[in-house]
């Protein structure tokens, strides 16, 4: 009886027995791939909740930090009093600065003293003057600049200051190296200290060598 049922096990059980232990694997594989991606998203809605309940005049008073820039304007010259397409450079490789760190916080419309004028005269330059076109123009030039995959890790908020509406894009950190691209050129931009600025090749090669350790330790 015992020959019987290991004969019986062996050859006749065992592809069911493969089959079901097969099933198994994937549901416990998809399982845990979806409790990670669901602790991830519940760890960006904390990160993002707490970046929120700050209110925005002590974010201001605290001054431009490692996290933290201020940028006057998103395309409006203030001195020459017109539309300046090149100062939208600037606010991308703000962005770009701080995906390729830790992340960060942007204010649109907020000096660098912390003075605040607003991005109303921003909203003129736009084919939809107000907030959804001031977020979609600023997407558009992400999108074009950095890649889409840039978009999905940005958050604008607005807010109105002082009669002023000041916008507050809330910048995730990337997984992956985010490269500024501008006349064909790729280039990288790394946070350091309070300002953002393009690596060397010499740089460039450390940065990258350090993320891929980091990478592979995690």
């Amino acid at each position: 009886m015992i020959q019987r049922l290991i004969t019986e096990f062996k050859f006749e059980l065992m592809p069911m027995s493969f089959v079901f232990a097969l099933l198994g694997g994937i549901v416990g594989l998809l399982f845990g791939l979806y409790h990670i991606r669901l602790s991830g998203q519940k760890n960006l809605v904390r990160s993002l909740e707490h970046e929120l309940a700050e209110e925005l005049p002590l974010l201001i008073a605290r001054g431009e930090s490692e996290h933290l820039e201020f940028k006057s304007t998103y395309r409006w010259d203030v001195r020459q009093q017109r539309t300046n397409r090149a100062l939208e450079s600037i606010v991308i490789k703000t962005i770009a600065g701080f995906l390729n760190r830790e992340g960060g916080t942007l204010l649109i419309g907020v000096e660098d003293n912390g003075n605040i004028i607003g991005i109303d005269s921003d909203f003129q330059t736009l084919k939809h003057k107000n907030r959804d076109g001031f977020e979609r123009a600023l997407m558009d030039t992400v999108k074009t600049s950095l890649g889409g995959n840039a978009c999905a890790l940005l958050h604008c908020r607005f807010h109105d200051i002082e009669n002023k509406t000041i916008c507050r894009v809330i910048v995730e950190s990337a997984v992956e190296p985010v490269y500024y691209h501008e006349d064909s050129v790729a280039r990288l931009m790394v946070r350091t200290g309070n300002s953002t600025r393009e690596l060397d090749a010499r740089e460039a090669h450390a940065y990258l060598s350090s993320r891929t350790t980091k990478s592979f330790s995690l």
